[in-house]
């Protein structure tokens, strides 16, 4: 490896307007969603014809205002200025535990009450009960799994990716993502050792960090993250920041991978050569990066490509996926991203294909550029993962060029 070391295209008018009326909404969502995340499950396990026992209705309605009024609380002390760590293991706990009662007191509690009706079975009470113990059951039993999912170390993720214009000398060249491994409020040292240990066994050429790597600041994480010190990788590591990291003193973050031994690509490029080829490994800061204030920081993809050959093939690391149609208007030819963790939470997933164009896996865009967005190999916030296992990718890049006979 040798070191040689944009801004999104304008809206149309109409996309403008649109995109104003949906930040507006997004402002009202921290109010609204927490009672719906709560008030919902509340009626329709305890006040949709069941007549519980007094005693059990009481009790049942007192848990979910406490659900309502302490999650937010939570939240704020935990991730707000006072970062207790109880309160955000509490906080997140309860966002997880409220976003699956909702879910499936929606999508499994109003379709079985009308089966049950359309079938003429039972009363109407004991309708009302089958469709509580129903509820309550499917949505332990998923807490209970998406706990231990995101607690193990993520499955590999295997495939090869074919770059056109990737010279034959570079063909199997071997690159492991990971990405948005969020060391917070729940001990992960162990974890993350594993993890590592992970990514050794790959044997890889390159290892990437696409950003997120901590909720907190890097004196604070630095625990957690010292494994990644240890992660080995015949060629480069490289990494470039999240978001998250510019809620958490983002530059001690950078100081930090760099003393582990990792390269931080903030908006500059390497050369990764063999048997005569080379690839250009690029990387630009998170495009929250400039709103954040820091001298320097920002998403600038001219400056990670400068004094690179044009005509070399261009592997891109940008945390969020959004950021490939900048990259595909410059004619990148891979672009690995991280931001999604594919939803978490199904089915948060919809929420995020809002903000992003792609969930997860291998996407083309424009004429040239392909993007690998990984589901993420931690979590965030709360401690479940629902259909939306996380991942440790390797790539294999694959040239369509034929080795030159001696």
């Amino acid at each position: 490896m040798t070191d040689t070391s944009n801004a999104r295209p304008a809206h149309s008018e109409v996309q403008a307007p649109r995109q104003s009326r949906l930040h507006r909404l997004m402002r009202y969502i921290p109010l609204i969603a927490p009672v719906l995340l709560w008030a919902v499950p509340c009626w329709v396990l305890l006040h949709t014809g069941q007549h519980w026992p007094i005693p059990v209705t009481l009790v049942g309605t007192t848990l979910f205002a406490l659900g309502l009024v302490g999650m937010p609380l939570a939240m704020v002390r935990g991730h707000g200025r006072r970062q207790q760590d109880r309160a955000a293991i509490t906080g997140d706990t309860l966002l997880g535990t409220s976003w699956v009662l909702f879910t499936w007191s929606i999508l499994l509690g109003v379709p079985l009450r009308l089966a049950l009706t359309v079938a003429g079975i039972g009363e109407s009470q004991d309708r009302a009960r089958i469709v509580t113990w129903a509820v309550l059951g499917i949505t332990a039993v998923l807490l209970a799994w998406g706990y231990a999912e995101a607690r193990r170390v993520p499955r590999v993720r295997r495939l090869d990716v074919q770059l056109p214009r990737l010279g034959a000398g570079l063909d199997g060249i071997r690159v492991v993502l990971i990405t948005d491994t969020h060391y917070g409020p729940l001990d992960r040292t162990r974890w993350s050792a594993r993890v590592c240990e992970t990514v050794n066994t790959l044997e890889a050429d390159l290892v990437c960090h696409t950003g997120d790597i901590a909720d907190g600041t890097a004196e604070r994480r630095r625990a957690q993250a010292l494994p990644l010190g240890t992660v080995r990788a015949s060629r480069a590591r490289v990494y470039v920041t999240g978001n998250h990291e510019y809620y958490s003193e983002a530059q001690g973050w950078v100081d930090l991978m760099g003393e582990l031994g990792w390269e931080p690509l903030r908006n500059r490029h390497l050369l990764l050569e063999r048997g005569g080829d080379s690839l250009v490994v690029a990387g630009v800061d998170d495009v929250t990066a400039e709103s954040s204030g820091l001298a320097g920081h920002r998403a600038h993809l001219a400056g990670a490509l400068n004094g690179a050959d044009p005509d070399l093939p261009v592997l891109l690391l940008a945390h969020q996926p959004k950021f490939v149609d900048r990259a595909a208007a410059d004619g990148i030819d891979l672009q690995l991203s991280g931001h999604t963790h594919g939803g978490q939470i199904w089915p948060f997933h919809h929420l995020v294909r809002i903000d992003q164009p792609v969930l997860a896996g291998l996407s083309h865009h424009g004429t040239r550029t392909l993007l690998y967005t990984s589901r993420g190999t931690g979590f965030w916030g709360p401690p479940f993962r629902v259909f939306a296992p996380s991942e440790i990718t390797l790539l294999v890049l694959r040239s369509p060029h034929l080795p030159t006979s001696p």
